[in-house]
């Protein structure tokens, strides 16, 4: 007989997509009707198409797997399920008629189906043969049928032998009986008539198997000879895991023993996943301080898997996870995830630059130079900008970025004509190495699998091309080995699947989900990490058990997403309970290993975990006095584990207040850092003093402040521009030069539109409130001469956003906001000295063509969304002398005030103290950081209000 070769995995994936996707076009009238109005939104894409082909794919593997007919389907009544299910049945057409037509056509099998066939062979050729040589099936626990009838015919051929793993000898007959009994079929598994709840219990699909083996358990031999405390425990483990129709039987439980039995048992509950690792690593480490002994971690839990193998590393041992990793998160893979991302979904400077900066992005050049071109490439013209880069057309972002900055030889950080030649460099490589996608892009097309799969591979090796052009590394090791075999699978697709390009990322996730990377090899030669799968027919001397919780193990059962319950009896489908059986059966199996550790957390990602309900029968089995000392023992673990990071106490860092020399402190102020010098000096310091600038951040956010900037500049304009705001075209005019202001930033167009629209708000009411305040002359963004501060040999300048001369030759002040501004009585109490010293500055001279003018009041003029304009006067006039407030005077104290803050600087045994006043505004400095502000101060004083 010949078999028709297993089709490869993807290839069926993209077959059914290919079947999948038109599904909703084709569904019938009367189920279309069901959805009524709505629209049918499954499968929304391609990328859906291909996840609902992959539960699809699964499904058939159990109906398969199960030895199952799909032609039972058929027998299900419209009339006894629900209008959904209806339109599920009609969905499994695309498996129970469609595709059997597919696999005709490729000549190809599934791949289930293709191991039952030559299963099916292989049990018919020692049926005839009957051969004398011996035999052995090994390890099988008849849970798929191909199996069990491959071992029925093993078991009685003259030298065949079946060995059956874990069975337990020591249920006696009453729990035995309670897994269920034989009918009179039994020829096939679909014999044996189950108990109530009997799928999760360890025992039942052994005693399925025996039955069908017409074999009675009573003419089980065992191998080998347990010892007596073996035998014990044994004996202990299976009472615990009793069915539950005989739990009863647990009220006659005589625990002369239990101590001893248990003797070797820990449980070790973790308050975190972290904790568990640690405290596990460390007993696998106590495990194998004995020459010649095992021991292996067995769990369900990868990501506990993972933090263990690390935990281990600390101790300088090399341990391997069998369950290997998703190959979507190896490093190659990811270098092509973020390759297709920058594609795709360009705009993202975190994906650019983790694409530039992935350790296989070499371009052909010297990884070393590379790297140091590209971190220069994100200071200078990356950070801060307000465009959205481009992988594709990085050339012209980084064209236009050479447009609007000048090479300037007194900057601290010039990105000079050579750094600018050699962006020019990188930008040319990576436009080049992803040109073979690029060129698709430009084509409004549909594409197949095979023709984006090549243009894919090729930017891939581009990127990754060493500089002796070569890009074997991408493919070495288990990772690229894998990734090779997967993108060949896609290179060769022939499934005729065409879709949208902009469809290809999502689609190569959900292609590449389901493929894993095993293990490299080497790994310490007596320590093991296993899954339940891996552990099976292992024997180790210690072994810990690891997140036995709920959900984890035993996993949480799901209902499948095609068939109900009801439907899988029609389709003599066994439940979902099924797999906790199985993971019970592994359970019980590492229980009788010579020294177990179990654990748990007794949180999982901050949430309280439930443990597992072995454990919690183990506990109710044993008695809470051989149950503490079990977890006595596990304590033992956790009492190393902290132990093991515990360091001596550390004392807070002292809040800084660096004390630089007199000659090394700052001789000239802007009135806007005097705020900033009276509440937060440090940062006075680490700006004026050690010079140091904030980075500019990676994802352009504007805030208040940048819109403020924006909006000062609109105004500056439009007051120059017209000086009489009665005319008729005014607003008009106001308008055209906000957008003439808004072009020239080149904002991102959702930033735009909002700030736009609060400008276009706003605008009529700001002509409005300009013509309310009558005939004046107006001058904009006025800047002061540096002007000595006393004498103290320090100078302060600023800028004024408006200054206006009434007639009189008055003057009033006025200071545009975004954001709230601050209230009347902080600016008189001088909490925010900037209006009154620019008044001082008035005063004293400053403003050039305002000799000889005092000021009459100073204003703040809030620029809102919505609403009037008002004129915010910080000028309180009462009718007590006493409580009178003039911008006169109000600028002269404020001046005094300078003078003494000055004068304490110019103390060589005063230092610049971090946050000496708690700021009015509530915000984190740009320094706070670096004072190392969390690590001193309460969060009670880092909000500004103690």
């Amino acid at each position: 007989m010949t078999l028709n070769p297993p089709i490869k995995e993807s290839e069926r994936l993209l077959l059914l997509a290919r079947l999948i996707r038109p599904w909703r076009e084709n569904l019938p009238a009367h189920l279309r009707a069901i959805f009524g109005t709505e629209d049918v939104l499954i499968p929304a894409n391609t990328a859906d198409a291909i996840w609902l082909a992959q539960d699809l794919a699964c499904l058939m593997d159990e109906v398969e797997t199960e030895s199952a007919d799909w032609s039972k389907l058929k027998d299900i009544c419209p009339d006894t399920v629900a209008e959904w299910w209806q339109i599920t049945l009609d969905f499994l057409t695309i498996i129970t008629q469609n595709w059997p037509q597919i696999l005709k056509e490729k000549q190809r099998s599934n791949p289930v189906e293709w191991r039952n066939q030559a299963l099916k062979i292989q049990a018919d050729i020692l049926y005839h043969t009957q051969p004398h040589k011996p035999i052995i099936v090994a390890g099988a626990t008849g849970s798929i049928p191909a199996v069990a009838h491959l071992s029925k015919v093993v078991a009685y051929l003259p030298k065949g032998a079946v060995v059956l793993p874990g069975l337990d000898l020591y249920m006696d007959e009453a729990q035995w009986d309670a897994l269920g009994t034989m009918n009179k079929d039994t020829t096939t598994l679909d014999c044996f008539d189950h108990a109530l709840g009997a799928f999760s219990h360890p025992q039942y699909h052994l005693k399925k198997f025996l039955s069908l083996m017409k074999c009675q358990r009573i003419h089980v031999s065992e191998i080998g000879q347990r010892s007596i405390m073996q035998t014990k425990r044994a004996a202990l483990v299976s009472e615990a895991l009793r069915p539950v129709s005989t739990t009863d039987q647990w009220a006659q439980i005589v625990r002369d023993d239990y101590e001893n039995v248990c003797a070797d048992w820990s449980l070790i509950e973790a308050s975190n996943e972290r904790e568990e690792a640690l405290a596990i690593s460390i007993a696998l480490r106590n495990a194998i301080e004995e020459p010649q002994k095992i021991a292996a971690l067995i769990t369900n839990d990868r990501n506990l898997a993972r933090r263990v193998v690390t935990e281990l590393q600390r101790f300088g041992i090399e341990a391997n996870d069998s369950g290997g990793m998703p190959l979507a998160h190896t490093l190659p893979a990811t270098l092509l995830r973020l390759l297709l991302e920058n594609v795709f979904k360009p705009g993202d400077p975190i994906a650019f630059l983790s694409l530039l900066k992935h350790p296989l992005t070499i371009l052909g050049q010297n990884r070393q130079r590379l790297r140091e071109i590209v971190e220069n490439f994100e200071l200078f013209v990356l950070r801060g900008s307000p465009n959205r880069i481009n992988l594709c057309e990085c050339d012209q972002f980084l064209e236009t970025w050479v447009q609007t900055h000048s090479y300037n030889m007194s900057d601290n950080c010039p990105f000079d004509p050579q750094k600018t030649e050699e962006a020019r460099l990188l930008c040319h490589l990576l436009v080049k190495a992803v040109e073979p996608l690029a060129s698709l892009i430009k084509q409004d097309k549909e594409y197949t699998i095979n023709e984006v799969a090549r243009a894919t591979v090729e930017a891939f090796e581009n990127f990754g091309r060493d500089d002796n052009n070569s890009f074997v590394h991408l493919y070495q090791n288990e990772a690229g080995k894998a990734l090779s075999i997967f993108l060949h699978e896609l290179v060769n697709d022939q499934s005729e699947l065409k879709f949208h390009l902009c469809e290809w990322p999502a689609m190569f996730l959900a292609l590449i989900a389901t493929r894993c990377v095993g293990p490299s090899p080497g790994g310490h030669s007596r320590l093991f990490i296993w899954g339940t799968l891996e552990s099976r027919l292992q024997t180790v001397d210690t072994v810990v058990l690891g997140n036995l919780n709920e959900g984890s193990w035993p996993i949480t059962t799901r209902n499948d997403a095609f068939l109900s319950r009801p439907m899988k009896m029609t389709l003599t489908l066994e439940p979902p309970e099924k797999r906790i059986g199985l993971s019970a059966h592994d359970f019980q199996w590492a229980m009788g290993m010579n020294k177990v550790v179990m654990s748990r957390a007794t949180r999982i990602n901050h949430i309280p975990s439930v443990p597992s309900r072995w454990l919690q029968r183990l506990e109710t089995v044993v008695g809470k006095q051989v149950w503490k000392q079990i977890c006595s023992r596990g304590e033992t673990f956790l009492h190393w584990a902290k132990m093991l990071d515990k360091t001596d106490t550390i004392g807070f860092t002292p809040r800084p207040c660096p004390v630089p020399p007199l000659d090394m402190r700052p001789r000239h102020f802007s009135v806007t850092e005097i705020e900033t010098l009276r509440y937060n000096p440090y940062a006075i310091y680490a700006k004026k003093i050690l010079r140091l600038k904030p980075l500019k951040a990676l994802i352009y956010s504007p805030y208040a402040a940048d819109r403020g900037i924006l909006y000062h500049a609109i105004l500056a304009a439009f007051c120059t521009q017209i000086k009489d705001p009665n005319v008729a075209h005014a607003l008009a005019t106001f308008l055209a030069i906000g957008r003439k202001e808004f072009d020239k930033l080149n904002l991102p167009p959702d930033i735009k539109a909002i700030w736009w629209s609060i400008f276009e708000n706003f605008a009529p009411f700001f002509i409005k409130w300009e013509r309310s305040l009558g005939p004046r002359e107006r001058h904009v963004e006025v800047a002061s001469q540096k002007t000595p501060i006393g004498t103290t040999g320090v100078t302060l300048s600023g800028r004024a956003d408006r200054i206006d001369i009434l007639p009189g030759k008055m003057v009033e002040i006025l200071d545009f906001k975004t954001n709230t501004p601050p209230s009347s009585k902080q600016v008189r109490a001088l909490l925010h000295p900037q209006l009154a010293l620019e008044a001082a500055l008035l005063m004293q001279g400053a403003f050039i063509d305002f000799q000889g003018l005092n000021p009459l009041n100073l204003f703040y003029i809030p620029l809102k969304g919505k609403g009037s304009i008002e004129s915010q006067s910080i000028i309180s006039y009462k009718k007590k002398a006493k409580d009178q407030t003039n911008a006169v005077s109000l600028g002269q104290e404020a001046w005094m005030r300078l003078i003494a803050l000055i004068q304490y600087y110019q103390n060589p045994q005063q230092g610049y103290l971090s946050h000496a006043l708690p700021s009015p505004h509530h915000y984190e400095g740009d320094y706070d950081h670096l004072a190392r502000l969390s690590e001193w101060s309460s969060n009670f004083y880092k909000a500004g209000l103690s």
